[in-house]
């Protein structure tokens, strides 16, 4: 089966859910800095949020770029992604409006964690695919990057019971690291 359907209901998914992120923001009565002052902490959890779809979104171009035909089980590991980034809007809203407290960081980085494994299945079944000698699955390697994400996010929801600033930074960390897009799939496929 041809890739672009996935791609262009996957673009527009995604589309959506930055759209539904920013409709949680309410116009502020007042023209001064207090005003918008209880807003930053929802102000940073979606900046933060926005960043990690625009992450996924990035990536999901990259690796879909190695694809070229799709069968039924990359349509439903794409779903199972789908499904993690559609609860993104939630715990942001979440964690923002309760000032980052113990609960919802903990909620924000299992989701997180969850669209991380996710992201995994599907690039392992494109990977499965493709074939273990595939320019892609030459690409990621063993990869390191995706897996120590896994267990960062890990720490983050344990520290975030007792100590949700750490947990904050261990998520902002994972951001960083991923920030770029994958240069391993770009050097494959930038000749094309």
């Amino acid at each position: 089966m041809n890739k672009n359907r996935l791609e262009a209901f996957s673009d527009g998914v995604i589309a959506i859910l930055i759209t539904i992120m920013v409709l949680e923001f309410k116009v502020p009565d007042g023209n001064n800095f207090e005003t918008i002052q209880p807003l930053l902490p929802k102000l940073l959890a979606y900046v933060l949020s926005f960043i990690y779809l625009g992450i996924y979104w990035n990536n999901h171009h990259h690796l879909f770029h190695a694809v070229k035909r799709i069968n039924g089980k990359i349509m439903w590991a794409n779903l199972h992604v789908l499904f993690w980034l559609s609860l993104i809007p939630f715990v942001t809203a979440w964690a923002g409006e309760n000032n980052f407290a113990s609960f919802p960081m903990i909620m924000y980085g299992l989701i997180l964690f969850c669209n991380a494994i996710a992201y995994y299945t599907l690039q392992t079944i494109i990977i499965k695919h493709l074939g273990k000698k595939s320019d892609l699955a030459l690409a990621l390697g063993s990869d390191i990057k995706g897996k120590g994400s896994l267990v960062l996010y890990a720490l983050g929801i344990g520290f975030a019971n007792y100590y949700p600033i750490v947990s904050g930074s261990i998520y902002i960390l994972v951001t960083l690291i991923w920030l770029a897009p994958d240069k391993r799939i770009e050097r494959i496929f930038m000749e094309e």
